[in-house]
């Protein structure tokens, strides 16, 4: 079951597609973090998703907001995804311990061995305003993300 809105949105530390550490609370008082877990990289529906993102990327990384993607893949493949197909945000890997962050927020599922299609938006002060889960093979509606961000 993921978190529910008005949660306080549990801390990470993560290595992103550049073997960087990524934790949550460096954003915390400075930007609204939309924290985004998808299945795995190079697959259809998560190459369409993060590709819709990059197309739209002023929404999702500025001075306000910070694009976070999740998946349970290692750094090494994220990387060659992000440089394949011209991603230009962090790309987390929850790889191990496996599926930790992903258990954290409540969408990893175990019998596939990765996370589901969650997005969590949290504010500045590091609580959730807004979440939608989807299963593996529904893309999520990338309007209703930027609305919510609106509300914010």
């Amino acid at each position: 079951m993921a978190i529910e809105v008005g949660t306080k949105a549990p801390d990470f530390e993560l290595k992103d597609n550049h073997g960087r550490t990524v934790r949550l609370s460096d954003f915390h008082g400075e930007k609204n973090v939309v924290l985004l877990f998808y299945p795995f990289a190079f697959t259809g529906v998560c190459t369409g998703e993060l590709c819709e993102l990059r197309d739209n990327l002023p929404t999702f990384v500025n001075d306000d907001t910070q694009l976070l993607a999740v998946s349970n893949d290692s750094i090494h493949t994220l990387r060659v995804f992000a440089e394949q197909e011209g991603l230009d945000y962090p790309l987390l890997s929850d790889f191990w311990k496996h599926g930790e962050t992903s258990r954290a927020y409540g969408v990893f599922d175990e019998d596939k061995g990765c996370a589901v299609r969650g997005t969590f938006i949290i504010d500045k002060e590091g609580v959730v305003r807004w979440t939608v889960v989807n299963a593996l093979p529904d893309a999520r509606d990338l309007d209703a993300y930027v609305k919510a961000l609106q509300t914010l």
